[in-house]
């Protein structure tokens, strides 16, 4: 019987007069994931007005016959029929069988890792999807969720040139446009943790993607009603996407165990490169043919989709879940740290852990390169390198196609690392130093090329190997306060808000008075000063229960 399918297995025992034509019973006996590997005896009682019982022998394969003749056979409906002749049985024993019955079956099905709860219901079978762990069903719909919010996010670093020419908007108002959007991202950080922590990360996440749909849709109008519409419009969708993190952080710390962390981790965060990817090589397609404000109103539309799955299929917390199989829901409550809501944020005590410091100040380094090459790539590529729009867009997305792929291997060696006995603190380390140097040697290398294919590969090299820290600080937080990873992920990540909005703006103020190399060389500061905090005061054990 295949994994996850519904039995029926009909038993046939003769009435009182033996002459007369048999009688079929039917049940079907249901089982959240049940599949026989190995043939076994199972002594069936049913109570006929005879008082016959049954010996069934169940086995995998196409059929199979018995001594007492028990015939199984599997059908192309995928259900087994047994016909069984009927002997005689004392009723005296039925109760005593009858238990011997639910355990043999429960112990067939459990040797399998599933668990059976001896429910009989009607049911039609399970399909063969419905059988993919449920806990990697919320990673997948939090990595959609984040290719939205980035998707959304960098369209504007694409449409902000042609709309920079047409309301004839200087580098400073560009550089205050693309800041803006922190402005409410900001403000959410904390909160959002606050929120995902105490009400649960369905709810948030989903406000999250609503909230900043909207907004994205609505930006042309804002646009053109005038520049501070414009900016309290960014301001508003940074205001969904703030929650996103802290939300997402609060989901996977209850739904996936710790030996599966940083690979989940990785394919949520690498949906945000992918998102950055698909922005950047749609947009300029969607401006050639139908004009900048498409973009923003065929990518708004997109979470309305996501929006109605994740509906039906999320749940804050495994014990939320009812269509949960037993032996998963197992699985995650016996592996997970975290299993209790939130009710009070001990903040002394989380601000006094040097840990919780590492993780704000290493934070902050890192976004400061992070959100300049999401914001400005495309117009460095158009202002140093002279390409066009549609070749500025498309050059832009190998450095976020390499971090998806960089941030699933990094993901899978930490995982690998970890499961092999290396510290957790080792591992965090070792993720996040590769995660800060690899990216400071080759925003050093722009200076020293002198083409425009060497500019796009040490660009895609330095983003490659900032993916490692999806599994270096970006997986800390659940390892050093796994109640609080929302919380902690929140403050983190409003220090590395702040280093989007300073160093966003502060670009756009450089080009004015300077040059790339001068913008350059601050990120690569902050990376080294990230390395040296990081590697002295981070660790991975929990030090906040």
């Amino acid at each position: 019987m295949t994994a996850g399918g519904a039995s029926v297995i009909s038993f046939y025992s003769p009435p009182s007069h033996h002459n007369s034509p048999e009688i079929q019973l039917q049940r079907r006996i249901w089982s959240s994931s049940f599949r026989f590997d190995a043939c076994f005896k199972l002594q069936l009682p049913i109570y006929p007005l005879n008082r016959a019982s049954s010996s069934v022998h169940v086995c995998s394969g196409s059929s199979r016959s018995s001594s007492n003749g028990v015939v199984v056979r599997r059908k192309s409906s995928w259900r087994v029929w047994t016909d069984v002749k009927s002997k005689p049985y004392d009723v005296a024993d039925s109760e005593r069988e009858s238990s011997k019955f639910q355990d043999a079956f429960n112990d067939a099905a459990l040797k399998n890792g599933d668990a059976v709860d001896g429910q009989i219901v009607d049911i039609a079978e399970i399909r063969w999807w419905e059988q993919f762990p449920k806990r990697w069903v919320i990673v997948l719909l939090c990595f959609s969720a984040f290719l939205l919010c980035n998707m959304d996010r960098v369209n504007m670093s694409i449409a902000i040139l042609p709309m920079a020419s047409e309301f004839n908007w200087s580098p400073s108002t560009v550089g205050l446009i693309q800041s803006s959007f922190f402005w409410g991202y900001l403000l959410t950080q904390v909160a959002g943790g606050m929120w995902a922590d105490t009400v649960g990360g369905k709810f948030v996440l989903g406000f999250g993607v609503v909230w900043w749909s909207i907004a994205t849709t609505v930006t042309p109008i804002a646009a053109r009603l005038g520049l501070p519409f414009l900016l309290v419009t960014r301001a508003i969708m940074g205001i969904g996407e703030g929650v996103a993190m802290p939300a997402m952080n609060n989901l996977l710390s209850r739904w996936v165990p710790v030996a599966e962390r940083s690979r989940s981790l990785a394919l949520v965060y690498s949906g945000m490169y992918l998102g950055s990817v698909t922005g950047l090589a749609f947009s300029p397609i969607l401006i050639h043919k139908f004009g900048w404000p498409s973009v923003f109103y065929s990518f708004g539309s997109l979470g309305t989709v996501w929006f109605a799955v994740w509906l039906n299929k999320a749940h804050s917390t495994p014990l939320e879940d009812p269509e949960l199989r037993l032996d998963e829901k197992k699985l995650i409550l016996s592996n997970s740290v975290c299993k209790e809501p939130v009710k009070s944020i001990p903040w002394r005590l989380i601000l006094s852990k040097s840990p919780v410091w590492a993780l704000i100040v290493s934070h902050f380094c890192h976004n400061w390169g992070t959100f300049i090459l999401l914001t400005w790539m495309p117009t460095y590529y158009h202002q140093v390198l002279k390409f066009n729009l549609t070749e500025s867009g498309m050059f832009s997305v190998l450095p976020w196609l390499t971090m998806a792929f960089s941030a699933n291997l990094g993901g899978w060696i930490a995982d690998s690392l970890v499961s092999k006995g290396v510290s957790v603190t080792v591992v965090r380390k070792i993720m996040q130093t590769i995660g800060f140097l690899g990216p400071a040697f080759f925003l050093t290398q722009l200076n020293h090329v002198d083409s425009p294919a060497m500019a796009v590969l040490c660009m895609a090299c330095s983003q490659g190997t900032d993916a490692f820290s999806q599994s270096g600080l970006y997986s800390n937080h659940q390892d050093i306060a796994p109640r609080y990873s929302g919380v902690l992920l929140g403050l983190s990540n409003t220090a590395g808000v702040l280093a989007g909005v300073f160093g966003t703006a502060a670009t756009g103020y450089i080009l004015q008075h300077g040059s790339w190399d001068d913008v350059f060389k601050v990120s690569v500061g902050l990376y080294l000063a990230g390395t040296v905090v990081w590697n002295l005061f981070s660790t991975g054990e929990k030090i906040l229960d």
